[in-house]
This record gives structure tokens, sequence and C-alpha cells, in this order.
């Protein structure tokens, strides 16, 4: 892989993908798409301030930023098989039909194509990290401070939130926002504050932050710089302590917080593969929430993209950044064994003519109409 160097303007959205007010561009190291195709795989990123969902994949040398809008996306969780998307109201899961991505023009190019399936209608309870535990979707609901899950009957169902919240209710006392799963099952939450009154957490902001352990309730960590983004990757505990632009490692024993690099940016999305982490970096703006962070005062100019790290030495190997229209990025999500995905949009025409099937109904489809059942 190279190192980072001179940055290259990426392919630019359609100009159906994009609103007359609102121009996206950007531009990255020439080796992000080498790094892409030599992994073979793509990424998919959320941006709340710009209402898109952005893919991020290899097209042959260059890289392709493509757009999909979706209203307020925060909270993203994808795989192979499927996509959550958090919206300002609601939670939509899309699948992947490959078959209809070999469809789509140009031919043969996309090997996943995520469809819109469901829409499930939380209210406006400020989604933001989601993950799968075997058949649950695990929703961080920061509105309520509790993490819940998702059933046909109800905006939500409640099962954890931190012991020093006493009450259910929407006015996000702690803004609960970060989940890591370990075995399929919520591990690891970070939280701004441990305030128990309605936004409470914001006096403490810049250095009020702690990481706790979902089932003692206790603290593995406190003191942090608004943290997001937990993981347990590589028999280590990661955060993103945003409020210093970092990177981090937590001692599990001791609760001490190792530094492995700071980036230009607030640091907000987290994925790894291999022995890289994809980090999603946003400009913050000055205001009453940031201007009082350690990296307001680090840095007078901030940077807004994903960053790719060699996670043993902390070196910066490859960056896209955002030139304009994306100020804030939410959810970094790495797509393996998908290089070239695509997501329909709920009024696309392929919508009308793709249909899911179980196996047994499918064979009867294809058998009358003489089909594949590929």
């Amino acid at each position: 892989m190279q190192s980072a160097n001179t940055p290259q303007t990426t392919d630019r959205p359609n100009a159906s993908d994009r609103p007359a007010t609102l121009s996206l561009h950007c531009v990255n190291t020439a080796n992000f798409p080498q790094i892409l195709n030599q992994l073979g795989l793509s990424l998919v990123v959320s941006t709340y301030q710009a209402g898109k969902v952005i893919l991020i994949r290899a097209d042959g040398d260059s890289l392709n930023a493509h757009f999909r809008p979706f209203s307020r996306p925060m909270g993203l969780v994808a795989n192979l098989t499927r996509m959550a998307v958090g919206t300002k109201n609601a939670v939509v899961e899309l699948y992947n039909m490959p078959a209809v991505g070999q469809k789509l023009e140009p031919k043969g190019k996309h090997d996943a194509c995520y469809i819109p399936r469901n829409r499930h209608v939380t209210g406006d309870i400020d989604v933001h990290e989601m993950a799968w535990g075997g058949d649950d979707l695990w929703v961080v609901n920061t509105a309520f401070s509790c993490l819940c899950t998702l059933e046909p009957a109800y905006s939500f169902t409640p099962h954890w939130r931190p012991p020093f919240i006493s009450a259910l209710a929407p006015d996000d006392r702690c803004h609960l926002n970060g989940l890591a799963m370990v075995d399929d099952r919520p591990r690891y939450v970070t939280a701004l504050g441990t305030s128990d009154s309605p936004q409470g957490w914001r006096t403490t902001k810049a250095t009020g932050g702690v990481l706790l352990d979902v089932p003692s309730g206790g603290e593995v960590c406190r003191g942090l710089s608004m943290p997001h983004s937990p993981r347990w990757y590589a028999d280590r505990l990661w955060v993103l302590e945003s409020g210093q632009g970092s990177l981090a490692t937590v001692d599990l024993a001791t609760g001490a917080v190792e530094t492995v690099v700071r980036f230009p940016g607030f640091t907000r999305g987290l994925a790894f593969y291999g022995n890289l982490a994809f980090v999603g970096l946003s400009q913050v703006r000055e205001t009453a929430i940031f201007g009082e962070l350690p990296l307001t005062q680090r840095l007078t100019e901030r940077t807004c993209g994903v960053w790719v790290v060699q996670i043993q030495t902390g070196e910066t190997i490859a960056f896209l950044r955002f030139e304009s229209g994306v100020e804030e990025v939410f959810a970094v999500e790495v797509l393996p064994q998908i290089r070239f995905p695509e997501i329909l949009e709920e009024d696309q025409e392929q919508l009308s003519t793709s249909f899911a099937l179980p196996d047994a109904a499918l064979k009867e489809v294809a058998a009358k109409h003489g089909l594949g059942t590929d």
C-alpha cells in the first residue's frame, strides 16, 4: 500500500443525486481506491447534516463517492445481507439483492443492491449507533437515554439504561451515543456525561464523558472528552475521544486511556478491517456545544472526511476529504466482499419489478415463467 499523498478529485454525484442548493465535492489520496481494491471492499457513511448516505467505492483507479438522500441519517449498520439506517423519525431496513444490481447500468458493474424493505416508525428518538445481535437490532435511543430494540407494535422497546438515569423520559439526560457488541450482545456504551437532568450533559461536555460496561452498569473509564464509537476489536477496547480528535484504546483493568493517533477533526464513526481503522472526521462548528473542546483549542481549522489508519503504528495511510456540502460524518461502516454497491430509493422504477420471495415460492414463479432462480 502506498502512503498518503497528493489528494485527487473523486467522482462527484450525478445531478439527480444532489439538490441545486448543495454542492457535494470531495478529494482523496490516490491510494484510497487501491486500498479498497486490494481488500475487496467498499464503505458506507452517514452524514445527518447533508442528509445523505454515501457509498464510497473504487471505480478502477478512481474513487467514487455516491450520495443517496435520507432524512437526517445518523445510526448505520450494514453487512453483506442487509443495512439499517436511523433517520429522523424511523429506522429504515434495506436488504441486498445482488441480482438487481447486475441489471443496473452499466450492466454487470454493481455487485450489491440494497433495497428498502421495512420502515419502522420510532418517532424522533435521536437514533445514534445501532448493531445487530442475532435477529435483534439494538438501537442507542439517545432521547430516552436507553438501549432498545424494535417490535412492530411499539415505537421501541427499552431494555437497558445507565444506572444513574432514574426515569425513562425523552429529554437526553446523558447523551448516550455509542455501542460496542461482544458475542452478539451489547457490552460497552459511551455517554457524554452522567447527568440525570434534561440536557444536563452539556455543562460538563469537555471532560465529563464516560465509557460504561452494560452488564454491570459500572464505569470502565471517565473524564473523556465527548467519547463516541466504542468498539471491541482484536481483543482490545477502542474508543474515539471526539473532543480530542483522537482514536484511543482503553485498559479494562485500570481504565487507562492510551491515545493511538490524533486527527485534524472531530472523530466520530469507526470501522475496522484487518490491520486498518476507518475513522470518520467532522469539522465541528464554533457553537455552544463544540466551542470549549480541546480539539477546537488545538486546531483553528478542522476537516471532514474518512481517514485510514494502520492500527499497530497509528500511521495515516490514506484519506478522503469532503471539500464542500458535507461538514459532519456520523457513521462509517465497512462492506466486506462488496466492491461496488448501490442503494435504491423508494421511488425508483426498479422497485416495482424487484421481488424477494421464500425459496419455494421463488422456484414456483421461476418454473412457471421459465426463469432462473439466481
